[in-house]
């Protein structure tokens, strides 16, 4: 009996026990086909160096389950992969949320350069996070001159940034 018809025999008993090996090894129907080969193939090739110390479905269920194995830590280890859902919600901002968010930086940024600098100082440092009370320090200006100035800064920048309002509507 040739080596293909040794191999034929082999799947006509052995094939179910190959089969269940690769679904407790792997869920996704495609994927399991695929590693049905994969151990197929290694059944194939280590069969020649199968010794008769051990029964041939023993050897051909260790194989099986090596290939698995390695094929469970290769799933493993690459990116999960799923199908694109375009109804899916995105925490990602739109490409038009990013446009307008860089526009208002823009707009923000041009608004704090037109101020006198007496105003411009302590609104730049306030957008950078600091507090009135270190702005004070680092300006040389008491706690109070600092709140005075950032009160008008606040109000210069609120009319450039949105002079379409009324006075009395703004926050």
């Amino acid at each position: 009996m040739g080596r293909d018809q040794t191999f034929e025999a082999l799947l006509a008993e052995h094939g179910a026990m190959l089969r269940r090996i690769a679904s407790a090894y792997e869920a996704d129907r495609e994927r399991r086909r695929e590693l049905e080969q994969d151990i197929l193939l290694a059944v194939w090739r280590a069969l020649p160096r199968h010794r008769a110390e051990a029964p041939l479905r023993h050897f051909i269920a260790r194989v099986a389950h090596n290939r698995a194995i390695t094929h469970v830590a290769r799933e493993a280890a690459e990116p999960r992969r799923q199908p694109l859902d375009e109804a899916a919600p995105s925490d990602a901002p739109t490409p038009h949320e990013t446009a307008e968010t860089r526009d208002l930086h823009d707009q923000l940024g041009r608004a704090v350069r037109a101020l006198p600098l007496s105003l411009r100082q302590p609104a730049l440092l306030t957008l950078e996070g600091f507090t009135p009370a270190e702005i004070a320090d680092m300006l040389g200006l008491n706690a109070n001159a600092v709140s005075i100035r950032l009160t008008r800064a606040k109000a210069a920048l609120r009319e450039a940034l949105d002079p379409a309002l009324p006075e009395k509507v703004r926050p």
